[in-house]
C-alpha cells in the first residue's frame, strides 16, 4: 500500500510534468508564430496569445509562486488582458518561461506536509494542493485555447507536435 509521501510525491511529478508539457505546447505554437501574430485578435473584444501569455504568467506567480511560499502578491490581473504592446514573442515567452521555472522549483520543493497547508490566493482559503490543482488546470485550458488560435491563424501550414504513429497511439489519443 502505497505511503502518504509516496501519493505526495507523485502528485507533485504528475502536476511538474503537466506544467512542462503545457508549457511545451506553447513554445510549439509561439515558434510558428510571427510578432504580429502573436497579438492577433479574433475580435477587438477578445484576448490576443500574447494577452493569454501574459495572464498565465501572472496566474503561475501568483498562484504557484507567490501563492504557495507565502510571499506578498503584486499581480495586477486587469494589465494583462490590456497590455497592447505589441512587445516581441521572445519577450513575452521569457516572461512566462520564467514563471514556469520557478514554479517547478516551488513544486519540487513541496512535500507531503506541504501540500494540505492553507494558503489565502486571490482572496481564497485554499490547500496548496488545491492551488497546484486549480492553477494547472487552468493553465492547461488556455493552452488549449492557445492551440486553437494559432491554428485558427495558420490553417494547414500549422505543424502539429504530436502525430500518432501506429494502431496502439491512434486509439489511446483519441
Amino acid at each position: 500500500m502505497p505511503q502518504h509521501d509516496d501519493i505526495a510525491r507523485e502528485f507533485i511529478e504528475t502536476a511538474r510534468h503537466c506544467l512542462s508539457k503545457g508549457m511545451h505546447k506553447i513554445e510549439h505554437c509561439v515558434n510558428q508564430l510571427s510578432d504580429e501574430q502573436l497579438w492577433w485578435r479574433p475580435r477587438p473584444e477578445m484576448n490576443s496569445i500574447a494577452n493569454l501569455m501574459l495572464h498565465l504568467s501572472g496566474n503561475v506567480r501568483q498562484w504557484l509562486i507567490n501563492g504557495i511560499n507565502g510571499a506578498r502578491d503584486t499581480r495586477n490581473r486587469p494589465r494583462e488582458f490590456g497590455d497592447r504592446s505589441n512587445a516581441p514573442k521572445a519577450e513575452v515567452l521569457a516572461k512566462l518561461q520564467a514563471a514556469v521555472r520557478e514554479a517547478d522549483e516551488v513544486l519540487a520543493s513541496l512535500d507531503a506536509e506541504k501540500l494540505i497547508a492553507q494558503r489565502r490566493i486571490q482572496g481564497w482559503d485554499v490547500s496548496v494542493i488545491k492551488a497546484m490543482f486549480d492553477s494547472i488546470s487552468h493553465f492547461r485550458g488556455h493552452v488549449q485555447e492557445i492551440i486553437h488560435m494559432t491554428r485558427e491563424q495558420l490553417g494547414e501550414q500549422y505543424q502539429f507536435d504530436f502525430v500518432p504513429k501506429g494502431a496502439e497511439q491512434v486509439s489511446a489519443n483519441d
